[in-house]
């Protein structure tokens, strides 16, 4: 869990991100999961995109996405959710300490 300073810090960042990727109407995939994963493992804070498609509400969306991605949502607005994982790679710089 963040602290709520923590958080407004982190959607302060996260303001000027591009989503990296979109949950549509097939929904929560492998192929997405990986992509996702990976992407939090290189930069830690992420956004995407939960179309209306995918026929679930954002924030139960965004906190089954989470779970799968072994990641914290940071914020859901509209329909973009932004999620954060620490990194497990040795000498990067964190975004949180």
């Amino acid at each position: 869990m963040f602290t709520s300073k923590q958080r407004a810090n982190l959607r302060s960042m996260a303001s000027t991100l591009k989503p990296i990727g979109q949950v549509g109407k097939e929904g929560v995939t492998e192929n997405l999961i990986a992509g996702l994963s990976d992407a939090l493992e290189a930069h830690e804070l992420i956004k995407v995109t939960l179309l209306p498609a995918a026929g679930e509400d954002g924030e139960n969306l965004a906190a089954n996405l989470a779970e799968l991605l072994g990641a914290e949502v940071v914020a859901v607005i509209g329909r973009k959710a932004i999620f954060y994982r620490r990194s497990s790679r040795e000498g990067f710089a964190h975004i949180l300490y």
